[in-house]
C-alpha cells in the first residue's frame, strides 16, 4: 500500500502539530503512518493500514460503526494525551466536506507557522504551548500574532521573546474563548 498523507493520522489528526514532530533524536515522530510508528502497534494502524489497507478510518465501510474510532472521538472531546484533540471532530468533518488535499494545505501552513514560532520564539519550554495554539487559533491570527511579536520582540533575548509570544497567544485566547491546555 502506497501512504499519500503520512503526516494526517489515520484517526484525523494532524501530525504536523505534534510535539514529538518536533522532537529531535530517536523519539522524533514524522507522521503517524511513518516506518518508525507502523511498528509501534497503535489500534488503528493496526485495523485500517494492515488489515484493511486504506489510508484513514473515515475510508473504512465500517466507520460509522466502529466503536473503537468513535471511543477515540468521543474521548477526544472531553481529554488530550500528548497532542491536542479539541478540534479532531471538526478536522474530520472538514476533510469530509472538502477533501484531505485541502486539509493537508491548511496543516502545511498551521505547520509552517509553528515552525516559525520554534524557531524564532522558543526558549525551551513552550513547545506543546506552541503546538496547541498552531492547533486552536486560526490561521489568520497566528499570522497576526507572529507579526506582532516580532515587532514587540525585537532584540530581545530567547527567553524574553518567548514571554512575549506566550502572551500576545494567551490574550487572544482569552478574548476569544479558547483553551490552551492539554485537557487531562
Amino acid at each position: 500500500m502506497k501512504i499519500q498523507y503520512p503526516e494526517v493520522g489515520i484517526c484525523g489528526l494532524s501530525c504536523r502539530l505534534c510535539p514529538q514532530y518536533y522532537t529531535e533524536g530517536h523519539s522524533r515522530c514524522g507522521g503517524c503512518k511513518t516506518e518508525t510508528r507502523m511498528c509501534v502497534g497503535c489500534p488503528f494502524i493496526t485495523c485500517a493500514i494492515k488489515k484493511k489497507g486504506i489510508e484513514f478510518c473515515w475510508d473504512c465501510d465500517e466507520h460509522e460503526s466502529c466503536e473503537k474510532w468513535k471511543n477515540h472521538r468521543e474521548a477526544g472531546k472531553k481529554a488530550d494525551s500528548f497532542k491536542c484533540y479539541q478540534n479532531l471532530e471538526h478536522d474530520i468533518a472538514f476533510i469530509r466536506k472538502n477533501g484531505i488535499d485541502t486539509f493537508e494545505k491548511i496543516q502545511k501552513s498551521r505547520g509552517d507557522l509553528l515552525t516559525r514560532m520554534l524557531d524564532e520564539f522558543n526558549d525551551g519550554r513552550s513547545k506543546s504551548f506552541y503546538c496547541i495554539a498552531a492547533t486552536i487559533l486560526e490561521i489568520h491570527e497566528l499570522e497576526d500574532i507572529m507579526e506582532r511579536a516580532k515587532k514587540e520582540s525585537g532584540g530581545m533575548d530567547k527567553k524574553s521573546k518567548a514571554r512575549v509570544l506566550r502572551d500576545i497567544i494567551n490574550k487572544t485566547s482569552e478574548q476569544r474563548g479558547y483553551y490552551l491546555k492539554l485537557r487531562k
